[in-house]
């Protein structure tokens, strides 16, 4: 869908404008995606996301400040995100051994077989974005990262 159709405006003071404006528009479109897909999961986005960084470090644990410098989301609050996975008994605490100040976080075998199924799931959203190639996608890759930098 054209952005104009989708936020049914064609007055842009630019491109960059324009580009700006459409980035925003697709980053609220995956989000709200992967969120309605995730509730057959029973998790947040947010959650979901630790979770994946809590994988990436399996079996090892991790602390909950490098989760934080890994998230998406900046201003997630991933104590509280992390206490919602320890409810659902889809991830566990333990104390540090050498910092008795500081919790260690993993996943359970619960949270394991949880993670397998929300990635089963997430990838209808993935495979539903049509219309990119390899290389388009390949290009927009480097095209984000040039944006940011």
């Amino acid at each position: 869908m054209k952005l104009e159709e989708a936020i049914k405006s064609t007055r842009f003071k630019s491109e960059i404008s324009k580009v700006t404006i459409n980035v925003l528009y697709t980053g609220y479109w995956l989000r709200n995606s992967y969120s309605t897909i995730l509730k057959e999961a029973g998790i947040t986005l947010e959650q979901y996301n630790v979770m994946r960084i809590l994988k990436g470090k399996h079996p090892q644990p991790m602390c909950v400040k490098d989760i934080a410098t890994r998230t998406l989301e900046k201003n997630s609050n991933v104590p509280r995100i992390v206490d919602r996975l320890v409810m659902k008994e889809l991830a566990i605490r333990t104390p540090s051994k050498e910092d008795k100040r500081e919790t260690l976080v993993s996943l359970t075998h619960k949270g394991l077989d949880l993670l397998d199924r929300a990635n089963e799931l997430t990838m209808s959203v993935t495979n539903g974005i049509s219309g990119l190639t390899d290389d388009d996608a390949a290009t927009l890759n480097n095209l984000l990262e040039k944006m940011r930098s």
